[in-house]
């Protein structure tokens, strides 16, 4: 598959909080190619008629279906999809591996146990690995015949993960290494046959290594939990097990960088299986509320409903904006820096996004979350059932604001990360925070020319609110120096100002770039979704500002500040209402998911 940005220069990771793009600058759903598309429909259709009508058996623990169906999913590609093909993989891009897990979203359950086979217990081996260790594994890995596992977590360590106790001795010959430690919440613990597992060496070297099962390593009961029940998750017994010293992954010592490159994947992977899951959930509720029928009429017909519909067709059209607009960011550094020879350099490039993926996982698992919470509302008494979709969707949902990092993690990395890179001079954010404060002392006249572009109002609420974001992240800065770090509140508060600026201008990019190649009137409901969206995103802006912006600064300083807060956020309402009416009737006549 050739270049998703081919021939576009690097954008540089979170300039989006002070740059302006053009709508031909980014990577939409609309751009995938024919290949991309064919492989949604194969994907699509194997879950639907292999895997979904399966899973009342997975929930019962049925785990040689399992490894059957992980196999067939293998065969097209839902392991090897991103693996090059010297190694069995099919050599794709990134984009056709969102595109396979959002297939995998229809059913969580599944998508958790492929999520480790071809992701966390996976692509260490792929980019850290020895190349004896890439031949012996990757290969039957990618055809399922070998089932894998990660184990990071502890009973001791959960997010901060380098406080784990297991440790990891070479032997005197220097041939193997002796593990022994014990691990939590693994994913396929029950049934994997190969796990990616961390250790420190020599009590403090926190190191990565592949061991596979063998006699001293024992997995525990499964866990009863809250959700996907058909996927197995045991807590790891290492009892001095042995592991050739091939089977180090990458130093010693760097196991940290393993750990951490590798989640910035999953990241952007689970906001695309949460996609998924979302238009599922969101179709399902379209075609209850067309059949469910009180007081004389389908509860599609009311108000109150439309409003549920058309919004959880909002969240899940902006969340698949903000998530393909990365990777395609992501697909052209790859294309312009990495290395074949160099596995590693596929990573960095994919590092340069790390706020951005931290922003997908924790905007989609939230929007994913809504989105469920409605359906069992849309199904009402039914939506309690077991006996119908909402409460399985809803109950299954609830993992993903906790897996590859909790939203709370990821809320304080995405401004750490974008301070660490103004510092270090690659992303030019104080010279922009400075230029904004001159800005806040001296206000300019407004400009009295009417802008009469499509989507115009809204281009300039979300221009507006990249300055609420500067200030806020600028202010606190000031204030606190490197204990910023410390403020996790304020950083929560930024984090969600920054978050619905990129959710804003990633649906305004996406609509504009549709009403130019489908024209206005093609594109209305589209409009409508970013119009209804940036509306309900400034006030949250507006409000977000507010109490943190308080918790910050006091007296003449906080009223100098809510004044240009205040300046920033001003816009005539939109009506809402209308719009999710006609959003939502699109939805119910087609008694579908139909964006």
């Amino acid at each position: 598959m050739s270049a998703v940005a081919e021939d576009k220069k690097i954008v540089v990771g979170g300039s989006f909080l002070i740059e302006e793009r053009t709508p031909e600058e980014v990577f939409t759903p609309e751009d995938f190619d024919e290949e991309h598309r064919m492989i949604a429909d194969t994907a699509r259709q194997f879950m639907d008629n292999e895997v979904r009508p399966r899973v009342p058996e997975l929930e019962k623990k049925d785990w040689k279906l399992a490894r059957e169906l992980v196999r067939k999913g293998a065969e097209i590609g839902f392991v090897g999809a991103t693996v090059a093909e010297e190694y069995g993989g099919l050599g794709l891009d990134q984009v056709a591996g969102a595109i396979l897990g959002e297939a995998l979203g229809r059913a969580a359950s599944f998508a958790t146990t492929m999520g480790a086979q071809g992701g966390i217990g996976l692509l260490p081996i792929v980019y850290y690995g020895t190349e004896e260790a890439k031949q012996k594994y990757i290969p039957r890995v990618v055809t399922g015949e070998l089932i894998t596992a990660y184990a990071l977590t502890e009973a001791g360590s959960g997010s901060d993960a380098l406080a784990a106790k297991a440790t990891a001795k070479l032997s005197e010959d220097g041939t193997h290494y002796v593990i022994k430690g014990e691990k939590m919440w693994i994913t396929n613990g029950g049934f994997a046959d190969l796990f990616v597992v961390f250790a420190k060496v020599d009590g403090d070297k926190f190191t990565g290594f592949i061991v596979e099962r063998q006699e001293g390593l024992s997995s525990g009961a499964e866990e009863h939990k809250m959700g996907i029940n058909g996927s197995s998750t045991t807590a790891l017994v290492l009892d001095d097990v042995k592991t050739p010293v091939s089977n180090l992954l990458g130093e010693v010592g760097k196991g940290h960088k393993i750990a951490f490159n590798i989640l910035n994947i999953g990241r952007f992977k689970l906001g695309a299986m949460c996609l998924g899951g979302m238009k599922l959930a969101t179709a399902e509720s379209v075609r209850y509320a067309n059949e469910r029928h009180q007081f004389g009429k389908p509860i599609s017909s009311f108000g109150a409903i439309k409003h549920k519909l058309a919004e959880m067709a909002i969240k899940t059209w902006v969340g698949e904006a903000m998530t393909y607009r990365t990777l395609g960011l992501i697909e052209g550094a790859i294309n312009a820096t990495a290395d074949a020879a160099d596995p590693e350099s596929k990573l960095r490039a994919i590092e340069e996004y790390a706020a951005e993926c931290s922003a997908i996982k924790v905007a989609l698992t939230e929007y994913c979350q809504y989105v469920t919470d409605e359906m069992v509302q849309v199904f009402g008494g039914y939506g309690y059932s077991a006996d119908y979709p909402a409460e399985a969707a809803y109950r299954d949902a609830r993992i993903n604001r906790i897996f590859e990092g909790t939203n709370e993690i990821n809320r304080m990395l995405i401004p750490g990360m974008l301070m660490r890179r103004a510092m270090s001079g690659k992303l030019a954010l104080l010279p922009a925070a400075q230029a904004l404060m001159d800005e806040v002392l001296s206000p300019s006249m407004p400009s009295l020319d009417e802008d009469e572009t499509v989507l115009a109002a809204e281009a300039k609420l979300a221009k507006n609110a990249k300055k609420v974001a500067l200030m806020v992240l600028g202010t606190a800065a000031q204030k606190y120096l490197t204990a910023l770090s410390e403020e996790q509140e304020v950083l929560i508060g930024a984090s969600n100002i920054i978050m619905d600026v990129f959710a804003m201008e990633s649906a305004i990019l996406r609509a504009q770039k549709l009403a130019a190649a489908q024209g206005e009137e093609q594109a209305a409901l589209y409009l409508d979704m970013v119009r209804v969206f940036c509306n309900d995103a400034v006030e949250r802006v507006e409000a977000e500002a507010k109490n943190t912006l308080a918790a910050v600064t006091e007296g003449d300083e906080l009223r100098t500040l809510l004044a240009a807060l205040k300046r920033f956020t001003k816009h005539t309402p939109t009506n809402t209402v209308a719009a999710r009416r006609r959003i939502a009737d699109a939805m119910i006549k087609a008694n579908r998911y139909v964006y």
